[in-house]
């Protein structure tokens, strides 16, 4: 059996590579990899697979065990800076955001893992059994781990079976954040550029949520 570290809705990569790095297998599952053929990655000390999957169907391969899971749901229909299309959309869409949600949720608490769910500022927090995030961050709360995210985007956190957030860590100076999120170019890449994953906070968040990490610590 090996353990694994789980990345829903994840195109990057960025958010699993401080475990590989570590020497945990990863898994990023998203439905734009391909579907005929895993692509993996070597980094660090472990191994990133690409795979395809719809988060409401996807199960780990066999002799999997999963130890630790993220999901970045698709925020395109709940995200607050969408709300003027919202009585375009219905529920219709909103559905759809929910199902990707609840379904990573479901999955990671059948697991028994710890666990975050990351998202937009914006209706999910107004549903009442999800409720308000556990946590909010802007990627330039840690530029310590990563200069390069020195930007605004305020993130929602929700998480579970003891999930650890990490301390803020702000390089100050590198002077005040920008915007480049909300200022985006239009194009194709838009939404994977805006959604990609700040390395600074994962990595910060790798350090403190890393079993193995915690008993070299104990020991």
């Amino acid at each position: 059996m090996t353990d694994a570290i789980i990345f829903m809705c994840d195109v990057s990569g960025h958010a699993a590579e401080p475990w590989a790095e570590a020497g945990w297998d990863c898994y990023c599952i998203d439905i734009q990899h391909s579907i005929r053929r895993d692509r993996v990655v070597q980094h660090g000390a472990g191994r990133i697979t690409f795979a395809w999957g719809d988060v409401r169907s996807w199960s780990p391969p066999a002799g999997v065990r999963p130890v630790f899971g993220v999901a970045m749901t698709p925020c395109t229909h709940v995200a607050g800076s969408g709300a003027r299309d919202f009585r375009k959309k219905a529920g219709y869409f909103l559905r759809d955001s929910l199902e990707y949600y609840e379904s990573a949720r479901h999955g990671f608490e059948w697991a028994g893992i710890p666990y975050m769910m990351e998202n937009s500022v914006g209706v999910l927090s107004s549903i009442p059994h999800i409720g308000k995030p556990d946590h909010y961050f802007d990627p330039s709360d840690y530029t310590r781990w990563c200069a390069e995210d020195n930007y605004t985007k305020k993130t929602c956190i929700w998480a579970g079976n003891g999930f650890v957030m990490p301390s803020e860590a702000k390089d100050e100076t590198l002077g005040p954040p920008d915007n480049r999120i909300h200022f985006a170019s239009p194009g194709d890449d838009r939404a994977d550029f805006r959604s990609a994953s700040p390395r600074g906070f994962f990595r910060a968040m790798h350090a403190v949520n890393d079993p193995r990490l915690a008993q070299r610590v104990a020991a």
